[in-house]
């Protein structure tokens, strides 16, 4: 099992768009992948839970990731945070 913090940079943080592209990247992935912000923790994989956890600029969000490719998954994902992916 692989964590790493990150500080979200786009603008929009994870809304509409940008959580569509974060979780079509996501899902490249067979590890299994979570977003966790304060006390709630999501599957990264799943639209609705990125959208409802309200992940705005300046937030500090953690991803984990567990299985194969664990590694590659956190630091890509965190990449998608740190810039605007729009």
């Amino acid at each position: 099992m692989v964590s790493k913090q990150t500080l979200v940079k786009c603008e929009a943080g994870l809304h509409n768009r940008q959580a569509t592209y974060f979780i079509q990247k996501a899902n490249e992935y067979q590890s299994s992948l979570w977003l966790e912000m304060g006390d709630r923790k999501i599957n990264a994989k799943s639209l609705l839970g990125v959208l409802s956890m309200g992940v705005i600029q300046g937030s500090t969000v953690d991803l984990i990731a567990d299985g194969p490719d664990e590694i590659e998954a956190v630091d890509e994902l965190a990449k998608m945070l740190e810039v605007d992916i729009t």
